[in-house]
């Protein structure tokens, strides 16, 4: 097909097609119109065959054609096609350099983003000799300026620049998406987008963290050397055509009337709690009450913003302590992939920057300082699963305070201040540092995670192997029937169900606490205040008593209902109540306490501080202020204080004394 029938041809499709869409996006100043593909093929299958085989001439045809339809006013609009056939969708780990020079779709999430900058379009050059003016097209291959070769005059040099367009343009890099990578390495591309493709509307879809799915046409860049040389090496880059957010939220899950009809079913059943139950990780036998606390925690509570600005987090935090062979690892990584966006990271092999966020140079493409997202801003507004949380360091640890607290992630390096979303609810899991938890040590000794982390975890479970000959056969017998009869591991309610049954809670319900429900977790509250006096540990704080009312939404979530009742009020009493139990229960005093959970000192050790304290300050009076540890111990330990060593550590690491010398104390 020649130029002119290309051209002529694609300006009847628009007559016919796309007249008064035309007319619109020009009468209200629009830079590009978007074009169905599958109507251009349907008109004419060979004009959609050279679209796809010989992208960047015949769209610029195209273009051209767009000039010839007789509008109210002229304008040059960009063509940008959507829908285009599945056989020109292409996994990023699958391109090659046969598929140079096509359209493509691929599908990825925005992994680092440039900032949106001026690019030289065309430049105007004079020839120095006979003033002759030449155009020069720049082209996002090159990243110096591209000078003429020669003048019609014969004149080689010596150019001088007199006009220029520019032109907005950004790099993005995407990679592929969680759900085609299970056990792979994500494959990446850089993508260029410029003009209208940068406008305000356009950046936000494509931040880092979102998904996108991008039509584009193929090109290869040449690899250079530190020397600034060509090499035969190349690299390649998807000239973007069109850009759509097609991010899988729960919210945006298809349902359709019979989706709906059996979600209104399962809402009515009065087992529906035992069947989600059931339908988590069913090859894992027992464990429910942490099933159903990972449930509840798929449907999250509801996020409030205050009238003084304030945002109350609605997602759920949970974190797991297991013993070997407890089933965690493989309970969190079920979790990450059975909804949209979900994230599995392992504390071994992940720093905080990229767990949250961080700048990175990217020279070749983004040109400098670009932000680069972590796990927990990819998985906004889903779940990120932490396995091995105790073994992420302490300064990597700080990075997840603000997250998991603001649900936001503050950056301030190099060029780049940004804010990121991270409405992520965290499923994090740790192993004990004796091998096995034991419910007589604190938790703090136990794993080493930070006591302020520790406190933004709503709910706290211990998964333990102990002995017991009733559960052990029951155990036994369940793993023999998964390996004999397949259907015995499968879920009650079907993982696609179960994703759409959280996506039309999430969108349709927002549970308000009814007066009851109230008043029952405030009683709870209360009396576990009461319980707490000048020298009784603190049993429960107000962070606590908004986990519970977030804790009582999801469950109201879960039958479709607009109001929390006792019931629920009641459903995280009892998975508190266990949390509690399991972390903050005080051997010496026989009582919970919240300290002891969250890794804080507990009232018994706060007792135990301040008669070390009243012993060294008789020994200043005696002795001076620079006391031999030794006589600081025996004293101690007269007064009924036996772990005396485990005390000062903690009092040294607390600032409350130091060592001016090796084998003497001196308090501050």
């Amino acid at each position: 097909m020649k130029k002119d029938e290309i051209i002529e041809k694609f300006s009847e499709f628009l007559r016919d097609y796309y007249y008064k869409d035309l007319a619109l996006a020009v009468m209200e100043g629009k830079k590009s119109l978007e074009v169905d593909f599958s109507l251009v093929d349907r008109f004419d299958p060979e004009l959609a065959d050279l679209i796809l085989e010989k992208a960047e001439e015949t769209i610029e045809l195209l273009e051209q054609s767009v000039e010839q339809i007789d509008l109210p006013q002229k304008g040059r609009l960009h063509v940008r096609f959507f829908n285009i056939p599945d056989s020109n969708k292409i996994r990023i780990r699958n391109i090659r350099a046969e598929h140079i020079g096509k359209l493509l779709c691929v599908d990825g999430i925005v992994k680092r983003a440039s900032e949106i900058r001026p690019e030289v379009a065309e430049i105007v050059f004079e020839c120095p000799d006979c003033n002759k003016r030449i155009t020069v097209v720049q082209t996002e291959k090159e990243k110096t300026i591209k000078l003429p070769t020669r003048c019609d005059c014969g004149c080689r040099r010596g150019f001088r620049q007199v006009d220029q367009k520019l032109y907005d343009a950004r790099w993005i890099a995407i990679e592929e998406p969680f759900e085609i990578t299970t056990g792979e390495r994500p494959s990446e591309i850089m993508i260029y987008l410029k003009e209208d493709l940068t406008s305000l509307k356009m950046r936000n879809k494509t931040e880092p963290g979102n998904r996108i799915k991008v039509v584009g046409i193929l090109k290869e860049v040449p690899k250079r050397t530190v020397a600034g040389k060509k090499t035969r090496q190349m690299d390649i880059l998807l000239d973007a055509n069109n850009v759509e957010a097609v991010e899988v939220e729960w919210e945006e899950l298809v349902i359709d009337p019979e989706d709906e009809k059996k979600i209104q079913k399962l809402a009515k059943d009065p087992d529906i709690y035992d069947k989600l139950v059931a339908s988590l990780a069913p090859s894992m036998y027992g464990m429910d009450d942490v099933k159903l606390a990972i449930i509840l925690q798929l449907f999250g509570g509801e996020p409030k913003l205050l009238k003084d600005g304030t945002r109350i987090r609605g997602n759920i935090h949970i974190l797991l302590v297991g013993d070997p062979a407890s089933g965690k690892s493989q309970l969190m990584q079920l979790t990450s992939k059975l909804i949209p966006r979900g994230k599995y990271v392992s504390g071994t092999g992940v720093t905080g920057p990229g767990m949250t966020a961080t700048v990175v140079r990217d020279e070749q493409f983004l040109g400098g300082w670009v932000l680069e997202a972590g796990a927990l801003v990819m998985s906004n507004r889903s779940l990120c699963a932490i396995d091995e949380f105790s073994k992420v360091s302490p300064q990597d640890q700080v990075a997840l305070q603000e997250a998991m607290s603001m649900e936001t992630i503050s950056i301030a390096k190099a060029s780049i201040v940004a804010t990121l979303p991270a409405q992520t609810a965290v499923l994090a899991g740790g192993n004990p540092k004796l091998g096995r938890f034991d419910p007589y040590i604190p938790i703090r000794e136990q794993v080493d995670i930070d006591e302020v982390l520790l406190s933004r975890f709503d709910l706290r479970f211990a998964l333990r192997d102990v002995p017991n000959p009733e559960l052990d056969t029951k155990l036994a017998d369940h793993i023999l029937r998964m390996r004999h009869f397949e259907d015995e591991a499968k879920p009650v309610i079907e993982p696609e169900l179960l994703r759409k049954y959280v996506a039309y809670a999430k969108s349709h319900v927002h549970p308000v606490l009814t007066k009851e429900a109230g008043e029952i977790i405030k009683d709870f509250y209360l009396k576990m205040r009461a319980k707490a006096g000048e020298e009784a540990p603190v049993s429960i704080t107000l962070r606590q008593y908004e986990a519970l009312i977030r804790i009582a939404e999801a469950s109201a979530k879960i039958r479709l209902s607009d109001k929390v009742t006792v019931k629920d009020a009641e459903r995280a009493i009892r998975l508190m109540k266990t949390s509690l139990r399991q972390f903050g229960f005080e051997p010496e005093t026989g009582m919970i306490d919240i300290d002891r959970a969250e890794g804080a000192i507990t009232s018994a050790q706060r007792s135990k501080i301040r008669i070390v304290l009243d012993v060294i300050d008789e020994l200043t009076n005696i002795i001076g202020k620079v006391i031999p540890e030794e006589e600081i111990t025996r004293r101690a330990r007269e007064e009924g204080v036996d772990d005396v060593d485990d005390i000062l550590r903690r009092m040294k690491n607390e600032g409350m004394v130091f060592a001016p010398r090796p084998g003497f104390l001196q308090k501050i």
